[in-house]
């Protein structure tokens, strides 16, 4: 089968690799589509912890189920699906366990014809998306959901501010508030991905580039109830002024770095509460993807490419600009 294999740091060939067995309880998945998230380019460029080679990259991906192994239902044969990128979070779900592991690394991962997963992994393809948006799906998609309802339980009417809108997370995040029927707000450092988010119900938006943007903001547009953040840095206590009494904050990101100042006082007098928070259990995985079902969610797809050309989408997401996810065409 074909594969984008890395061999080492910025040595991804696009090559013939031996296609996958299923094993016991396994399954083996022909997929149509892959997507990337900027975990791949990390990995590419050595900058993720882990490396190992040569390794297959990527975690979001959908096809259908090629071969089951001992153990599996035949009924899963021919099936449309969805994979779970997150592997063995554990039995508590309130976080992971140590042994918790990403598809894409150390196991191969999804930019190839085939993939070999659990069976517990996979999760049926809504039938109203595509295979590129499928694809766009898992990762970003479980992260968003895990924390909008799991972590910050966004209530309808609720005022939710989410940062850095273009990357498909927060894009997801938007979507599911705005399926909640909550007051979704959003920063960005572009006034074309304000006035795109705009058109998928973002009530209004900032430049988090202008000076003093917080303080007008939260003027005619705070307090928030909900503040969704993957930055960090310098920028993140700014964010606390703009949270209502009570409000929480959920953070699964620190682009940015760390913040240079934590203003307790600031979080305790006003009864603030941080949640931190990263892919997600099983359950918000199953429960992402019947959300999507039920609200009929498309995921944003910014760029398509064939998946021989991977190496020009790692080059373009480095780029950045995108908005919404890019995807593979595998097949």
């Amino acid at each position: 089968m074909k594969a984008l294999v890395l061999h080492g740091v910025n040595e991804l060939v696009y090559d013939d690799v031996p296609r996958p067995h299923a094993g016991p309880g396994e399954v083996v998945v022909h997929l149509r589509a892959a997507a990337l998230n900027h975990r791949d380019l990390w990995i590419k460029t050595g900058q993720y912890a882990g490396l190992r080679f040569p390794v297959i990259p990527g975690s979001d991906g959908a096809g259908v189920v090629a071969d089951v192994g001992p153990g599996v239902d035949s009924s899963w044969l021919d099936r449309e699906v969805i994979i779970n990128p997150a592997f063995d979070w554990g039995h508590d779900p309130r976080g992971q366990e140590p042994r918790f592991t990403i598809l894409g690394l150390p196991k191969d991962g999804t930019f190839a014809e085939y993939v070999h997963v659990p069976v517990s992994q996979l999760a049926p393809k809504p039938p109203h998306l595509s295979w590129s948006e499928a694809a766009a799906l898992p990762l970003a998609g479980l992260t968003a959901f895990r924390a909008v309802f799991s972590r910050a339980h966004l209530k309808p009417h609720e005022k939710i501010l989410i940062t850095g809108i273009g990357a498909g997370t927060a894009l997801f995040a938007l979507q599911f508030a705005v399926a909640a029927g909550g007051i979704p707000c959003v920063t960005s450092s572009s006034e074309d991905k304000l006035r795109r988010a705009h058109d998928l119900g973002a009530k209004a938006g900032a430049l988090y580039t202008r000076t003093a943007w917080v303080k007008e903001f939260g003027e005619h547009h705070g307090p928030f109830d909900v503040i969704v953040d993957s930055a960090g840095g310098p920028g993140f206590s700014d964010l606390l002024d703009l949270a209502a009494t009570g409000g929480r904050v959920v953070f699964f990101g620190a682009t940015r770095g760390n913040p240079d100042e934590l203003p307790m006082r600031k979080i305790f007098w006003r009864q603030l509460s941080l949640f931190g928070t990263t892919m997600g259990s099983p359950t918000d995985f199953q429960m992402m993807i019947a959300y999507c079902a039920r609200h009929a969610i498309h995921p944003v797809v910014s760029d398509e490419f064939e998946l021989k050309d991977g190496l020009a989408a790692l080059a373009h997401m480095e780029r950045g600009g995108q908005f919404g996810k890019i995807v593979l065409r595998i097949s």
